[in-house]
């Protein structure tokens, strides 16, 4: 597969949404994995993707899904990565420099009998490191990536400006950025462009693409 799927769940502010009922609902919603519970630190530090807009995201990228070599950025819990891989996707690295955070998604992948074929957790440099292996090696892509930066924490927002610009996207590759409805969508930069916008109550969705020449 060659296109490129970039997702980024850019978290609320604090207090909104309901913390306790997206812990709590936390599962593997399709595929091999399906039903599989997953578990998440405790505190407000981390604020998976809830079930109804995981389910929403992976209506949108449809059979993109399968055989897709995935990035789930600021991973947290690994939830959206986890799905992915239940769902078809070939290979998921995850990135996410919380140790307690960490923890949790070692243990996740562990109870989901995910393999380290199928697996890797990132440990060098977080998603600035990252970055610095992707400008590296540009012809290094993938065809998901997901990222979940905190939204009370304004300098990790910087750190998507280089795929906003098509780092790591392959050509008709697509970006998602998950965002509280009421910020505004980061804006994208040749050859990446936005598509199309999805409001599901306060969470927004933004599609994007990187041009097929590019």
């Amino acid at each position: 597969m060659n296109t490129l799927t970039v997702l980024f769940g850019l978290t609320p502010p604090q207090g909104a949404g309901n913390a306790a009922d997206t812990h709590s609902s936390m599962r593997i919603i399709a595929g091999q994995l399906k039903g599989r519970r997953l578990r998440a630190p405790k505190g407000d530090d981390v604020r998976p993707t809830s079930d109804k807009v995981k389910g929403a995201l992976f209506n949108i990228l449809g059979p993109r899904i399968e055989g897709a070599r995935v990035i789930d950025l600021f991973a947290g819990t690994g939830a959206v990565g986890i799905e992915a891989v239940s769902r078809g996707a070939a290979h998921a690295l995850f990135v996410e420099a919380d140790p307690a955070a960490r923890a949790a998604l070692k243990a996740n992948l562990a109870a989901c009998g995910v393999s380290e074929r199928e697996a890797e957790v990132w440990t060098t440099g977080g998603v600035a490191g990252l970055i610095s292996r992707l400008k590296r090696h540009p012809e290094s892509v993938y065809d998901l990536i997901f990222a979940d930066p905190p939204y009370h924490r304004p300098e990790t927002f910087r750190l998507l400006r280089p795929f906003l610009a098509g780092l790591g996207l392959a050509p008709s590759g697509w970006l998602v950025i998950e965002r509280f409805h009421a910020m505004d969508p980061p804006p994208p930069v040749a050859p990446v462009s936005h598509l199309r916008s999805y409001r599901y109550g306060e969470t927004i969705l933004d599609v994007y693409a990187k041009a097929e020449s590019a």
